[in-house]
């Protein structure tokens, strides 16, 4: 039985399951994502600068559909077998289905994403985002839209599995931050259901 931690948080819904993946099956996916995948760097442009993107990329679907964010439009590569064997492990224990992988490389602790809502509305209106986490520990933070006394912050562990779901897009922002500390590298694989 999975180990589920379900988070009690305000007009949110978000579980958290820290040993999804076996140490041995996440090394094993971690090292052949790492290399199979076409990893990209955008640019992106913030109050009028552009700058590389701090993380490299990766979009992956069983449909041709685009995905935008940030003003950056990623068109799909086909689902590879890897990918499609986390997938169907993922939606087996979720219910949920998923058209669409969107891969962060996090190559240290200078890689980064900033403040953000997965709202974009190729996704819906209440999305499920599932996100699976390989090689390194990140802390992921999450702050309330409009109540400044509502944060919270989560290690995202190797081989574990975040759910978001339910109107917690709506509500609640999340980051990965930058880390002075010495880490290694961390390969995030978003799941997410494109109309």
């Amino acid at each position: 039985m999975q180990n589920r931690i379900e988070f009690k948080l305000k007009d949110a819904e978000i579980i958290y399951y820290p040993n999804f993946f076996s140490e041995n099956e996440s090394w094993h996916y971690f090292n052949i994502l790492l290399q199979e995948t076409l990893w990209q760097q955008d640019n992106i442009t913030l109050f009028g600068k552009t700058y590389k993107q701090p993380r490299l990329t990766s979009l992956y679907a069983d449909n041709n559909k685009s995905y935008t964010y940030s003003n950056i439009t990623m068109q799909p590569h086909k689902l590879s077998n890897t990918l499609k064997e986390i997938k169907t492990k993922v939606e087996s224990i979720t219910n949920e289905t998923f058209t669409t992988c969107l891969l962060n490389l996090y190559r240290n602790g200078n890689d980064s994403n900033g403040w953000h809502a997965d709202n974009e509305k190729e996704l819906g209106k209440n999305p499920v985002i599932a996100s699976i986490s390989f090689g390194a520990d990140r802390k992921f933070y999450l702050k309330h839209k409009t109540r400044e006394d509502l944060k919270h912050k989560i290690i995202l562990q190797h081989g574990s599995l975040l759910l978001m779901k339910g109107t917690t897009q709506h509500f609640w922002l999340h980051q990965i931050p930058k880390t002075r500390k010495q880490i290694g590298k961390r390969i995030n694989l978003t799941f997410r259901y494109i109309k």
